[in-house]
């Protein structure tokens, strides 16, 4: 498999975001419509205590990538409210097309006090083709649990043969670094499976074998089917120095099923160059998957955690 990089298509730095809103243009998250492509990102603003909010927007592009249509003017989800899951931000958010319905799930995190943070996935859904989304209830679709402790998030969702299926993350455990002022974390990549799309049925189990070591951190996975076989994007890390060693920071790998729970990591599948005076010369991360047109598409983000802007790159065979 060969990809093609098109290059960085959004840097928020060129465009007004929404009122209070600056910098940062993270996940980028597709969806396509008969003649543009709309995509949702997470953005930030600062509070009260100058500390950071998520919030989600989107911009439009023609479906070459050409040519930007719009930026939107407001987030599209509201964040929660005092002391719910995501009362501090919304990151990512994942889209996905049903008929005349888009449907969300959303990445919704709160500040804790002996670690930075704790996630779950939210549900919300659109029929404004994704305007505004609703959100259904207050409280998470897919939370802590015995074996998942905390840190559910990163939900990717796809329906195949009638069956929703969700790719995720969850925290395997906090730890000390001699190397590192506060905590880290270890995460893992996990798959549940729904009817309804609401109640999910998983059994925290790591699908993705590890290639940094025991302590890798996986996030982000993304899945499309390709040549009766399923690819899964991802992005990976170490779990300390990777803020200040750009070795260390994040990449994106690769795993194969034909099933969709058994998986063969093959990072070359999705091996792309990374020169040294480019906007993702340090770190590639939080992919997106889809087709378009017969084609595959890979949105991502770049150096310091998208907060210079996204990119794609397109599969060529």
């Amino acid at each position: 498999m060969h990809w093609k990089k098109l290059g960085k298509i959004f840097d928020p730095s060129d465009h007004k975001l929404p009122e209070g809103c600056f910098g940062y243009s993270q996940s980028p998250q597709a969806v396509v419509f008969d003649d543009f492509v709309r995509v949702f990102f997470s953005t930030r603003e600062r509070d009260s205590e100058k500390t950071f909010l998520s919030h989600v927007v989107f911009v439009d592009f023609d479906k070459q990538f050409k040519n930007i249509i719009r930026v939107a003017e407001k987030p599209v989800i509201a964040l929660g409210e005092l002391g719910t899951f995501d009362e501090h931000g919304i990151f990512p958010m994942n889209v996905m097309r049903d008929g005349n319905r888009i449907h969300a799930y959303t990445t919704g995190w709160n500040r804790k006090i002996s670690v930075s943070a704790d996630a779950s996935v939210g549900y919300a859904y659109s029929d404004d083709n994704g305007l505004s989304f609703v959100k259904h209830g207050h409280g998470p679709v897919l939370t802590a649990n015995l074996d998942e402790p905390f840190l559910v998030c990163d939900a990717f969702v796809q329906k195949f043969d009638g069956k929703f299926h969700m790719w995720y993350i969850f925290g395997e455990r906090w730890f000390f670094d001699e190397t590192e002022k506060v905590p880290q974390r270890v995460y893992k990549i996990a798959h549940a499976d729904s009817q309804d799309g609401i109640n999910w049925n998983r059994n925290g189990v790591p699908i993705i074998s590890d290639k940094i070591d025991i302590n890798e951190c996986q996030a982000l996975p993304t899945v499309v089917q390709w040549k009766e076989k399923y690819l899964m994007f991802f992005c990976y890390r170490h779990a300390s120095g990777f803020r200040s060693d750009p070795s260390k920071g994040y990449r994106i790998g690769c795993a194969i099923s034909q099933d969709m729970l058994n998986w063969k990591r093959d990072d070359d599948f999705v091996k792309m160059e990374m020169k040294t005076d480019e906007w993702d010369s340090e770190m590639m991360c939080y992919p997106f998957s889809f087709k378009m047109d017969n084609e595959i598409y890979l949105l991502y983000n770049g150096n310091e955690f998208g907060k210079h802007g996204f990119g794609i790159a397109k599969l060529e065979e």
